[in-house]
């Protein structure tokens, strides 16, 4: 096989993004998010008032490479910064800068992101919006529809996804920014990031809403008496116990649980998955009453820690960041995993009568097109050849990219954050900030076993490893520890059977911290050698206090 050459996707710094995928995209999800990106994190930056043009999303051999662009000549990477003073009267002088400045101190006294997350969150606000237009598209029969009309649908789909990625990235300036402003602020009242993402327990009811929608299956269940070992038979129980079924997968089935690429499983394609998930839903409600109890008392002493006189600015900014919190968990089920879904069924179902016409080998292979080769020439033998879908499809499968480099291209110095305006560095600063604790910055700051630690005590089990998170969750038996690459916010529908997780991916605020703090679960994410070090079937310990897994011993093969 011809070794991997890494080269810059472009001008400047590029750090490699393994906290959201382990594994090279599809050409069509490198397309979207390619678009998506860079368009509503621009808008976002000029909103909020950031001297930051956009965050850019680059692939090299499939793998993400992002990269923070700036303001003055975003395309011309800086090789040294001018002296300060000069920087300083730049900075103060260039009309773009000004006007951003003037913007910063508004969005710093205006706060916008409280509107932004009453917005959607509203009866008839972003949230329902989004979800009637993913419903509309979902629910399209794409079984009746033509070969050109199925054309057509596709790149429906794929246009709404491209739209979507912009929402999920403009919302993230005003999910992100409370949280970023909490901890970046954190900084100055003396205070670690370890001591304030705790406080953010609890704050999540999106995460936890599944397994309470599922829980209530399984207790109608239990009190039938019946004994069902799947899922058919469990909706052949009674009419109720199949509508709540359908109701949940009406609005759940169709999210890509496991990945952020067309190729990850939705959940209606893996009955045995949320038959299982079903079963194992537990009752938290001792749990997160307990949970309350104890945030109460560890906030009350994180706020002893403040200066007096700081104090009342560290209630607002952790009120804000709470409730930026559901929507930031809120945020990508609806704008990324829900759109993928739906491209994903339809190009499987495009799939599917390609293989039947004999120009694919596999229907899955589908999910292999480009956006440009995606036309009604297809069903008359043009475009790429079985063959060549194929090859895609198992170069993506079986590719090493575990040496793919954590950084590429030249340092670009970054101006220390005291020459900006005041407003305006706060809001470099708490930018920075998050992308350091979602583990996205490129940098391995831990090694072997070790990584974030969330939740208090420790607890041994099983470990279900796989490089696939389909593999493992398919796999998964109750009171596993699931140890995945990194997860999704829409692992939170099959988790409830996990007693532990560990990602080799993520920070503090990466997706796999927030579920196991919503959820309850022990967990330490990001340590690299999870997927290389833990042995499917290992009796482990995930310790989140010492921020360590410990393999207890070795799986017994048969």
């Amino acid at each position: 096989m011809t070794e991997l050459q890494w080269i810059p996707p472009g001008p400047g710094h590029w750090a490699l993004d393994r906290s959201h995928t382990n594994r090279p995209a599809t050409l069509i999800n490198q397309h979207v998010q390619t678009y998506g990106t860079i368009r509503g994190t621009r808008r976002m930056f000029d909103e909020l008032g950031a001297p930051l043009d956009a965050l850019d999303f680059r692939f090299v051999n499939g793998m993400l490479y992002s990269r923070v662009r700036p303001l003055i000549r975003p395309d011309s990477a800086a090789k040294k910064l001018p002296p300060l003073p000069v920087l300083r009267l730049m900075i103060r002088l260039h009309p773009g800068m000004r006007r951003r400045a003037r913007t910063a101190r508004s969005s710093m006294d205006q706060r916008p992101w409280r509107r932004v997350a009453h917005e959607w969150a509203r009866p008839g606000g972003l949230r329902d919006q989004f979800e009637q237009a993913n419903l509309a598209l979902q629910n399209v029969d794409r079984s009746a529809l033509d070969d050109d009309a199925l054309i057509s649908h596709i790149i429906e789909t794929i246009e709404h996804a491209k739209q979507m990625f912009v929402e999920h990235f403009w919302l993230h300036g005003y999910d992100l920014s409370p949280i970023g402003l909490l901890l970046y602020s954190a900084q100055g009242w003396g205070l670690q990031s370890h001591d304030v993402i705790p406080l953010l327990e609890g704050a999540s009811p999106s995460t936890t809403g599944p397994e309470l929608e599922l829980r209530r299956i399984r207790e109608a269940v239990e009190r039938s008496g019946a004994n069902p070992s799947d899922l058919a038979e469990m909706r052949a129980i009674s009419e109720t116990i199949a509508n709540d079924i359908d109701a949940f997968l009406q609005r759940r089935g169709a999210l890509i649980f496991s990945r952020y690429d067309i190729d990850g499983l939705c959940l209606n394609e893996a009955p045995e998955v949320l038959f299982a998930t079903i079963m194992a839903a537990r009752d938290d409600t001792e749990r997160k009453r307990d949970a309350e109890a104890t945030l109460a008392q560890r906030t009350q002493r994180v706020r002893e820690r403040v200066a007096e006189s700081d104090r009342a600015n560290f209630d607002r900014a952790l009120v804000e960041a709470r409730v930026a919190m559901d929507l930031r968990d809120d945020n990508g089920p609806h704008t990324l995993e829900w759109p993928l879904g739906i491209m994903r069924l339809a190009l499987l179902e495009l799939g599917a009568r390609l293989t039947k016409l004999g120009r694919l080998q596999v229907a899955s292979d589908a999910l292999e097109f480009s956006v440009e080769e995606i036309t009604s020439d297809l069903f008359r033998g043009s475009g790429p050849g079985a063959d060549e879908l194929r090859r895609r499809a198992v170069w993506r499968e079986t590719v090493d990219v575990s040496d793919a480099p954590r950084l590429l291209g030249d340092v670009e110095p970054v101006p220390p954050i005291e020459v900006l305006p005041t407003a305006m560095g706060r809001l470099v600063g708490f930018v920075q900030t998050v992308m350091t604790e979602a583990g996205m910055d490129g940098q391995e700051r831990v090694t072997g076993l070790s990584g974030f630690g969330v939740g208090t005590g420790t607890y041994r089990g099983r470990a279900c490893r796989a490089d696939s998170p389909e593999d493992a969750i398919v796999r998964l038996e109750p009171g596993d520890v699931l140890v995945v690459p990194c997860t999704t916010p829409a692992y939170n529908m099959v988790l409830a059977m996990a007693g532990a997780i560990v990602t080799a991916e993520g920070g503090a605020l990466s997706h796999a911290a927030v579920l196991a703090r919503e959820l309850g679960l022990p967990a330490v994410v990001g340590a690299p050698g999870a997927i290389t070090d833990i042995p499917d079937g290992a009796i482990i310990e995930v310790d989140p206090e010492r921020n360590v897994v410990r393999i207890i011993e070795q799986p017994t093969h048969h």
